[in-house]
C-alpha cells in the first residue's frame, strides 16, 4: 500500500484525497437517510458506510468505486427489521456476506457479462431516476404537527436557489481551476454562506446527530439454530444478489468511464468480507453506490485512496467534527446529487430510441421503469429475461432447410440455424414424411443441436418417421451434439441401425 502511495503522482494523491473529502460529506444524508428507510439507529448506517466503504476500497476490484449503505438493500431490511428486530438484521448481514464471498469463490461474477447493452442503459437510466427521486424529500418541512409537507413561498425560492447556485459551481468552476474538486468548493461556499447570512434551510444537522464512537466488535444476539437461519436466510440471499447485481453493474459503468477494467470476481469477495465484518461491528451492510461513485470519478478519484479517504473522513466526521457537518444545508447536498443525476443518465437513449430495434428500445424502458418501481435487482432479472426470450423468438425463425435427392434416391434434408426450444415447432413443420422416399437424412453440417427440446424434436421426428414405415439419418453432427446425442441415453438412440424401435441411423461423417 505504502509502495503504491509513493508512486502516485503529487496531482492525483492530492486528486484522490479531495475526492475522498467530498464523497464522505456526500455519504452523511445519504447513510441517514438509508438507515431510516430500515428502521434503524442513523449510526448504524453510518458505521455500515464506513467500514464497508473502507473494506472494499483496500480489497476490491474496482479501484475509485464507492461502497456504503444504499437505499436497495434498506427497503429489503426493513420488513427484517421490523417483525425481529435489529439483531436479526446484523445476522442477516453477516450471513449475507458470506454468500457474496462463495458467489466470489465459485467465479460467479463473470455472469455480468450476459448482461444486455440496453438493460445496463435501462439501469442507468432507472437509478438515475431514483437518485433524483430521492432527493426531492430534501424540499419537504415538518409542518406544525410534525407531518411533513412540500416547501412553499419563499422557504422553497431560498431551497431552489441554493441548489442551483451549487449546481453552477460544479459545473462552471472547472472552466477556472481544477485544482479543488468543485463538488467540495461548491459545499463549502454554499454552508458559509448560508450561515454567514442567516438562512433559514434545513441541514444535515435536523435529520438526526451524527455524534458517536468508534464501532464496537458485536455478535448478534440471536439464538443460534435452525429456526433463525430459516428467518434470515432469504433475506441473506436477497440481500447478497442485489448487493453483487448493483456492484458489479456499478463496476462495469466505471469500467467504461475510466477505460479501466476492475476484476468482478475480487469485487464479488470484498464486498462478502466487508459485509460480513459489518454485521459483527452493528452496521447495517452494504455495497456500491453509483452517486457517490460518480461524485468520485468526476472529482479526480481513481485509485483505493479515494475509497479509503472517504471512509477515513466519514469516520473521523462521527468521532471529532461532527458539530461542524451538521451545520451543512441540504441544499448543497441536494445540489451535488442533482448534478450525479444529470451525469448518470444516459441522455443519447433518447436519440438512439428510434435508431435501435424496437424490442432493444422495450427492454431499455421497461429496466427504467422497474428499477424505479421495484429495485435493480428484479429490473435487471426482468431485462435479462425478456432479452432473452426476444432473442429465443428471433432465432427460433432462422431454422430452414434445403432439400434436394441424393443419387442413391434418398432425400437430403440440410438443416441451416440452431435446433433449440425456440425452433422446434418450425424444425417438426420442415419434414414430410408420408410423401418422402424410404430413406432420409438429415444434415446438420450448418446447424446444431443446441438443448434438450432439440433432443425431443429429434426423438418425435424418428417416431413419425417409423410410423410412416421409413428410415432416417443423423449426418455430420458435430461432437458437441453427438456428446449430447450420447448424453441423452435412451431418448435417441446413437447405433439405432440396429434398433427395431426408432430406425434412426447416425452417420459419424464430421
Amino acid at each position: 500500500m505504502f509502495e503504491l502511495l509513493r508512486s502516485r503522482r503529487p496531482a492525483s494523491f492530492k486528486d484522490d484525497l479531495l475526492s475522498g473529502l467530498t464523497v464522505a460529506l456526500a455519504l452523511v444524508p445519504e447513510a441517514i437517510a438509508f438507515a431510516f428507510v430500515a428502521g434503524v439507529n442513523p449510526l448504524v448506517g453510518l458505521y455500515a458506510a464506513f467500514m464497508v466503504g473502507l473494506i472494499t476500497a483496500s480489497i476490491g476490484g474496482r479501484p475509485g468505486m464507492i461502497s456504503g449503505a444504499t437505499g436497495a438493500l434498506a427497503v429489503v431490511m426493513v420488513g427484517l427489521v421490523a417483525s425481529h428486530g435489529v439483531e436479526y438484521l446484523f445476522a442477516a448481514v453477516v450471513l449475507m456476506g458470506l454468500i457474496q464471498m462463495l458467489a466470489g469463490v465459485l467465479r460467479l461474477g463473470k455472469f455480468i457479462r450476459i448482461v444486455p447493452h440496453p438493460v445496463m442503459l435501462g439501469f442507468v437510466n432507472g437509478l438515475a431516476i431514483v437518485i433524483f427521486l430521492a432527493q426531492l424529500s430534501n424540499f419537504k418541512t415538518a409542518s406544525a404537527g410534525d407531518e411533513m409537507q412540500w416547501m412553499s413561498g419563499g422557504g422553497l425560492w431560498l431551497m431552489l436557489g441554493m441548489v442551483g447556485l451549487t449546481m453552477a459551481i460544479i459545473h462552471y468552476l472547472p472552466r477556472f481551476t481544477t485544482a479543488v474538486p468543485s463538488s467540495l468548493v461548491a459545499i463549502v461556499v454554499v454552508t458559509l454562506l448560508v450561515i454567514g447570512l442567516g438562512l433559514d434551510l434545513r441541514t444535515v444537522g435536523d435529520l438526526a446527530s451524527i455524534a458517536g464512537g468508534f464501532p464496537e466488535f458485536h455478535i448478534p444476539v440471536v439464538p443460534f439454530s435452525l429456526e433463525t437461519l430459516w428467518v434470515i436466510l432469504p433475506y441473506s440471499i436477497i440481500l447478497a444478489a442485489i448487493g453483487l447485481i448493483e456492484s458489479l453493474l456499478t463496476l462495469s459503468l466505471i469500467d467504461e468511464i475510466t477505460e479501466t477494467r476492475g476484476r468482478g470476481n475480487k469485487e464479488c469477495v470484498a464486498q462478502g468480507v466487508a459485509n460480513t465484518v459489518t454485521g459483527m461491528f452493528g452496521g447495517m451492510g452494504g455495497c456500491a453506490m453509483i452517486g457517490q461513485s460518480m461524485i468520485n470519478v468526476n472529482s479526480g478519484g481513481r485509485s483505493r485512496l479515494s475509497g479509503i479517504t472517504a471512509a477515513l473522513c466519514l469516520l473521523g466526521f462521527i468521532l471529532f467534527t461532527s458539530d461542524l457537518i451538521e451545520m451543512i444545508p441540504l441544499a448543497a447536498l441536494t445540489g451535488v446529487m442533482f448534478i450525479v443525476v444529470l451525469g448518470t443518465f444516459e441522455w443519447s437513449s433518447f436519440r438512439i430510441m428510434g435508431k435501435i430495434p424496437r424490442s432493444d428500445a422495450f427492454v431499455l424502458i421497461l429496466v427504467s421503469a422497474v428499477t424505479v418501481v421495484t429495485d435493480l435487482a428484479v429490473a435487471v432479472v426482468v431485462g435479462v429475461i425478456v432479452s432473452a426470450l426476444v432473442f429465443a423468438w428471433q432465432h427460433a425463425k432462422h431454422i430452414k432447410a434445403k432439400t434436394f435427392v441424393a443419387e442413391n434416391g434418398s432425400k437430403v434434408y440440410e438443416l441451416h440455424g440452431p435446433l433449440f426450444f425456440g425452433s422446434v415447432h418450425s424444425f417438426m413443420e420442415l419434414f414430410d414424411p408420408r410423401s418422402d422416399p424410404d430413406e432420409v437424412v438429415v444434415e446438420f453440417q450448418h446447424s446444431r443441436v443446441v438443448d434438450h427440446s432439440g433432443l425431443e424434436a429429434i426423438d418425435n421426428l424418428a417416431e413419425r418417421y417409423l410410423n410412416a414405415g421409413k428410415t432416417l439419418h443423423l449426418r455430420h453432427l458435430s461432437p458437441e451434439c453427438r456428446q449430447l446425442l450420447r448424453k441423452a441415453g435412451n431418448l435417441v438412440e446413437v447405433n439405432v441401425i440396429e434398433d427395431p424401435k426408432y430406425h434412426v441411423a447416425v452417420d459419424d461423417l464430421a
